[in-house]
């Protein structure tokens, strides 16, 4: 057997053993789980993966204050706010996103929703080489297209552009995009393709794909979440995001083994 299909065979097992609805609860995906109507699991999946730096608990929880603000109803929120129910998300604050930021992607969404069924539209592009990455960047620029979108706001939302690694959009896109039996992520978007998806990638990720030599590139930037895509493409060129739950797994969980 060559060291590829060993490669392959070992993360194979480790995805399909983190890729479990077990997964959900202590997970940031547990919250667009809070909900059924797609809007509403757009929303709040968004939110969420954009709070998504920090401990899962401190993130799931300000998740869970932010949408209890929205009376648990974030599409209907979004569409029919009060200014009066508008004024208590001035108090939210998680990290550096605060009150400025938050009523800014309810001033966006509120615009966006009012003509639009699915944010899955903002991401797509007729590029056919690079997707993803060039959704990314048109996501970007559309979300601060409005005239009163505050400049520290843009600092939320990152781009390839900026050389980031983009790890939670393209989280996000794997909870939307992706659709199997195990029922974590939703594949509630049909029009982005699997074996588009970038593989997200964190300091957790970064560690353990340079222990197995799935990056090599010195920097971790955007060229380094794709060339991680480009490897584990090898391993499973339909679906090669499958596998950020076992580098996550490897990486969180089984931290002491992979440090």
């Amino acid at each position: 057997m060559l060291a590829d299909d060993f490669l392959k065979a070992f993360l194979d097992e480790k995805a399909e053993y983190y890729n479990q609805p077990a997964f959900i609860e202590s997970d940031p995906v547990s919250i667009p789980h809070l909900f059924s109507k797609k809007q509403d699991i757009e929303i709040s999946g968004f939110f969420a993966a954009v709070f998504a730096w920090g401990q899962r608990k401190t993130i799931i929880n300000k998740s869970r204050e932010l949408l209890g603000m929205m009376d648990n109803a974030p599409c209907d929120f979004i569409l029919n706010h009060s200014d009066k129910e508008l004024k208590a998300i001035e108090n939210f604050k998680h990290r550096t996103f605060n009150a400025t930021d938050a009523l800014y992607f309810i001033h966006f969404l509120k615009y966006y929703y009012s003509e639009n069924e699915s944010l899955e539209d903002l991401f797509l592009v007729h590029d056919k080489n690079d997707p993803v990455e060039n959704g990314l960047i048109k996501f970007h620029e559309s979300f601060f297209s409005l005239p009163d979108a505050p400049r520290r706001t843009r600092k939320h939302i990152p781009s390839p552009n900026r050389k980031s690694t983009c790890k939670r959009l393209n989280m996000y896109l794997r909870w939307m995009v992706r659709k199997d039996q195990a029922g974590v992520d939703f594949g509630i978007w049909s029009k982005i393709k699997m074996k588009d998806l970038i593989c997200p990638i964190d300091v957790h990720v970064d560690r353990v794909a340079r222990r197995l030599s799935l990056i090599r590139r010195k920097q971790t930037d955007w060229l380094t979440a794709v060339e991680l895509t480009e490897n584990l493409k090898k391993l499973d060129p339909e679906d090669p995001v499958k596998y950020d739950y076992a580098l996550f797994g490897l990486g969180v969980i089984e931290k002491d083994a992979y440090a």
